[in-house]
């Protein structure tokens, strides 16, 4: 068994964003594998991601996004539990990724909860009315406005848009793929997009 020291410790958290703690019992369980231990810390964060759902989320970055030379620019707030976890790579990346999806994609919204019931209502009125357009009977229409609505949601709310580089993952599994990496619970707080020449009601 190889010695553990605070140095490969040091190591294995600064790979992982993972506790001292956690890296310490990840290494003597692994008996020194490095590899091994972060399988191990994996685990283990898969296992209580869903626990911390609960907690506070007080820290994270702010990312800037500008693309097409200009012409439309991010800004999105990504936070964390822990200032540590905030400042790793993964967690940059993360959040850097989540704003050029913003500008590629233009979402309305973090998420389906924040879609007011006027909206809803709405939506489904034109759908059904599309529907019945398209000759479909009342009942059947009702039916395709809620597959409709559904497309809606995936289209205009960050969380379930198909990621741009992954588009076989949504934003939530790649936030939840960070998560199950580094034991915190980390959500979108709020964005903004620009694109210029339009106007924004931000």
């Amino acid at each position: 068994m190889s010695q553990i020291t605070s140095d490969i410790v040091k190591k294995l958290r600064d790979t992982t964003g993972a506790g001292m703690m956690d890296c310490k019992k990840a290494l003597e369980e692994s008996k020194g594998d490095m590899d091994a231990a972060v399988e191990y810390l994996r685990k283990k964060g898969a296992a209580t991601a869903a626990k911390r759902a609960d907690k506070e989320t007080n820290q994270g970055v702010v990312e800037a996004y500008i693309h097409a030379g200009g012409r439309i620019g991010t800004l999105v707030e990504l936070n964390c539990e822990t200032d540590f976890v905030a400042k790793t790579p993964g967690f940059k990346a993360l959040a850097h990724d989540i704003a050029m999806q913003i500008a590629a994609m233009n979402p309305q919204y973090v998420s389906r909860d924040q879609v007011g019931q006027a909206t809803i209502a709405k939506e489904l009125e034109i759908f059904a009315d599309q529907a019945k357009n398209e000759g479909k009977a009342e009942h059947v229409a009702q039916k395709v406005a809620q597959g409709r609505l559904e497309k809606f949601y995936q289209e205009s709310c960050l969380l379930e848009q198909s990621f741009i580089k992954d588009s076989g993952k949504t934003i939530k599994d790649i936030i939840q793929d960070e998560v199950s990496r580094v034991g915190e619970k980390i959500e979108v707080r709020r964005f903004l997009r620009y694109h210029l020449g339009e106007s924004t009601n931000a």
